[in-house]
């Protein structure tokens, strides 16, 4: 019935053409013959939005590192029930943003000085053997992709919109890492990724904070286009070295 409801709407803006009394557009069935021609409309789902919500309350500091998340007050604001919210919560552990801990719920995972360099050392020698992969694998439409995603992202520097801007900036460095074509190297860094949101979001506190890492992008994509891996490499290792200098005094 929806769907003849829908179908009825497009008659009226003369987009299709319907006998109502045998359900047929025209010489047309209603329905496709077989399911390859239908086109399905696709729509994130509940679990997706609740996950990316929550996600997005940790890495701007709604959900304070250490603090255990109250389900009853985070639902509410979310309109959702207990039962999505824990199943995002079960997402987000597994992501390492949060920890679930016995009796006593969940809790916005904060990480220590240690944890944060052990991963900027893992994450520098993951980027560093990426940079020579891509350069060699990457197609020109690749390479393309990635600068206009880097524009993109320049336009919410320039409108200093923080968190649009840091979500592309975390993109950027997954595309540079998967096209790499090593799958187990785009496995552990996308782990580690995730575990670092949260803390590296803070790096960009700052206007010279900001303007740094923009900057260092700048030569990261340079390095890219012209295919320079030694350079794309050191540009990705020194970027990752400022970041700790950018963010050990908000750990």
């Amino acid at each position: 019935m929806r769907v003849l409801q829908y179908l009825v709407l497009l008659e009226r803006y003369g987009l299709v053409a319907m006998n109502l009394e045998t359900n047929t557009m025209g010489d047309t069935d209603l329905l496709p013959h077989t399911e390859s021609e239908v086109v399905r409309i696709e729509r994130p789902t509940l679990h997706n939005v609740v996950v990316s919500r929550i996600r997005d309350m940790i890495i701007e500091g709604q959900l304070p590192t250490g603090v255990r998340i109250h389900e009853g007050r985070v639902g509410q604001q979310l309109g959702v029930s207990r039962t999505p919210l824990r199943e995002a919560l079960k997402v987000l552990a597994n992501e390492g943003l949060v920890e679930l801990i016995p009796n006593r719920g969940a809790t916005v995972r904060k990480l220590t000085a240690k944890e944060v360099r052990d991963m900027l050392a893992v994450l520098t020698t993951l980027e560093e053997l990426a940079g020579s992969l891509t350069c060699q694998n990457a197609s020109d439409a690749d390479i393309q992709e990635v600068r206009r995603q880097h524009d993109e992202m320049l336009k919410f520097y320039s409108a200093r919109d923080r968190l649009p801007y840091f979500k592309l900036n975390q993109q950027i460095h997954s595309a540079l890492i998967s096209l790499s074509g090593n799958e187990s190297l785009a496995m552990v860094h996308d782990i580690l990724q995730s575990r670092m949101k949260q803390i590296r979001y803070l790096g960009h506190r700052t206007e010279d904070q900001w303007a740094a890492a923009v900057a260092d992008h700048e030569d990261m994509i340079g390095a890219l286009e012209a295919r320079d891996g030694q350079r794309l490499s050191a540009a990705m290792a020194n970027h990752l070295a400022r970041t700790w200098e950018r963010i050990k005094n908000a750990i």
